[in-house]
């Protein structure tokens, strides 16, 4: 049986509450900002608490930014998250909370702030896309996990930019979500990987309902960003007249849902929900998710096998192909050195994908390479159930990959990247750290 993760949006999304109900059904809080760490940038504390909503525990995901000394409201401030350095003053936000009464805020600042008179140029608190690129470079994210993690600042950034009718380059994160979008985007990839869900199913999306106001004039819920992220999605809109879904929220669950309705049959193990900022009465402002052991995944799983030869491209175009590929939904890409016609080496590129990304991947292929052909063949794949477990060694608690069939562990794999962070910690060789890894996993089995 696969795990199965299902998103039940009946009160919307927002960056911060998808944190929140990961981190509630199982993240290690510690384990998040390690990750986060390691993007090297300022970005505050992280910190949860549980609150009530409608009646509801739910975990309140929140990031006290140290230049403004208050917690930030990664739902709130997500609106709009990229927006012209050159705009930035003029683009005054205001929502309707549940009393009815208008609240305004800027983008690119907090709300006690004073309002620039006029135009001025980029501050050091904005990031661009090359900027944040950079921090996701360095991170200890998985290869898969930064390809993705770009992916979703990119489209986020192409939304805003269609929006505002202006070309990448000039859009910039504003000061006040940049960083909560970025801890919004970056952790909830880590979480992801983290739980290893191999079918993720979300709910539609409850957008809400009312209006909001920007400098530009009042807009109806969803605003243009969100909607524009949302399309091809389910929504609807329900119950109390505030926005529910933002940005950030529409931008993770579009990007991660394989597919929308119900809740599909599974066996549950976890359950998690993550509280908005508001409590809002007779309406529990929170993000359900559920994890569990799905019923209806057969042993058997139906896949694409795409390849294609390539023997006139620089060398240096392969690693940002393998990156894109993975973005795109690839399961696995891999290189190969070959012997082609007229005697000349090449390279086998080889990718293996879920039968639905076909087109999208022919579409990277044909783009991001030289090749004016590619061969795909649908094939049955059988996989091993996966789970990680984090074992206590003498180096530190490890996470271990393992694997099973029928119930019967089959092998257990201790992550790289932690045997790694042990080592350099440690002064150690990491074959060590493995080795003593592998030593305390079989300890903790013999018992």
């Amino acid at each position: 049986m696969g795990k199965t993760l299902y998103f039940d949006c009946f009160s919307g999304a927002s960056g911060d509450m998808i944190l929140g109900a990961l981190l509630d059904a199982g993240v290690p809080l510690e384990a998040l900002r390690g990750a986060l760490g390691t993007l090297a940038i300022e970005h505050g504390v992280l910190s949860t608490e549980r609150v009530l909503r409608a009646g509801i525990s739910a975990t309140k995901f929140r990031l006290l930014e140290p230049a403004h000394g208050h917690a930030a409201a990664p739902g709130d401030s997500a609106r709009g998250a990229f927006v012209d350095s050159q705009q930035v003053h003029a683009d005054t936000h205001s929502h309707r909370s549940s009393d009815g009464r208008v609240h305004s805020h800027s983008h690119d600042r907090p709300a006690d702030s004073t309002p620039s008179p006029g135009p001025r140029a980029p501050s050091p608190d904005h990031h661009t896309l090359a900027d944040i690129e950079g921090y996701i470079g360095r991170s200890a994210l998985s290869p898969a996990g930064k390809a993705r993690a770009v992916s979703l600042f990119h489209r986020l950034a192409e939304a805003e930019a269609a929006i505002h009718d202006m070309p990448l380059d000039r859009i910039h994160l504003h000061e006040v979500g940049a960083i909560d979008s970025i801890v919004d985007i970056v952790g909830a990839v880590f979480a992801m990987e983290f739980l290893g869900a191999d079918r993720i199913v979300s709910s539609p999306l409850n957008v809400g309902s009312g209006t909001v106001t920007c400098a530009h004039g009042e807009f109806p819920v969803p605003a243009p960003a969100t909607v524009r992220l949302l399309q091809g999605a389910p929504i609807y809109s329900q119950g109390v007249a505030i926005e529910l879904t933002t940005p950030t929220g529409a931008l993770l669950i579009t990007d991660y849902a394989q597919s929308f309705g119900p809740m599909p049959a599974m066996r549950v193990s976890a359950v998690g929900y993550g509280a908005g900022d508001k409590d809002l009465a007779g309406h529990p402002n929170v993000l359900r998710v559920v994890l569990g052991q799905s019923e209806d995944v057969q042993p058997f799983e139906r896949i694409v096998s795409m390849e294609c030869e390539i023997d006139d491209m620089n060398p240096q175009l392969f690693g940002p192909l393998m990156d894109r590929l993975y973005a795109a939904g690839a399961l696995d890409v891999y290189y190969a050195p070959v012997q082609m016609k007229k005697n000349r080496p090449g390279t086998l590129v080889t990718v293996i994908a879920p039968v639905d990304r076909r087109d999208a991947l022919a579409g990277v292929l044909f783009t991001e390479t030289t090749t004016i052909g590619v061969r795909h063949q649908e094939m049955l794949r059988e996989r091993l159930e996966r789970k990680m477990v984090t074992v206590d060694t003498p180096c530190g608690p490890i996470r271990f990959k393992v694997s099973a069939r029928e119930g019967r562990t089959v092998n257990a794999s201790p992550e790289f990247e932690d045997c790694a962070k042990a080592a350099a910690e440690r002064g150690l060789p990491i074959k060590e750290v493995q080795a003593q890894a592998i030593r305390a996993w079989m300890e903790r089995e013999s018992h």
